[in-house]
């Protein structure tokens, strides 16, 4: 990567980091497994810190960076039931804690940009 790429690595950094949390401490996120997903609440949180890390790898590597940032885009748009659940499952948390649930939903709108501003630039 080079000093133009900082989108890039800073996405690298993010997926990377989320990836990790996923696998190493997968307690804190198999509640946010929407019911509707067949099979165990851990099997999804792991597959999506695998996905996140390989997500993270296409991204570092410029000859895969194109599709794996349009492929993390799609990641993105596609997470946003869990953080509908948690906003849901969160509405009787103290208020700091309700507001960060809420807060991850339209967050999702820039990391999807994000992403998809990484694929196009590697297209250049």
């Amino acid at each position: 990567m080079t000093a133009n790429d900082r989108p890039a690595r800073l996405l690298v950094g993010l997926l990377a980091g989320a990836g990790a949390a996923h696998v190493v401490a997968p307690k804190l996120f198999d509640g946010l497994v929407p019911e509707f997903l067949p099979g165990k609440q851990r099997t999804w949180t792991h597959a999506s810190g695998v996905a996140e890390l390989l997500l993270a790898a296409a991204i570092a590597v410029p000859q895969t960076r194109k599709a794996g940032g349009l492929a993390a885009a799609g990641f993105f748009a596609g997470i946003l039931p869990a953080h509908l659940k948690m906003a849901r499952d969160w509405r009787d948390k103290p208020t700091a804690l309700r507001a960060g649930a809420y807060a991850r939903i339209p967050l999702q709108v820039p990391l999807v940009l994000w992403a998809a501003k990484v694929a196009r630039d590697a297209g250049r």
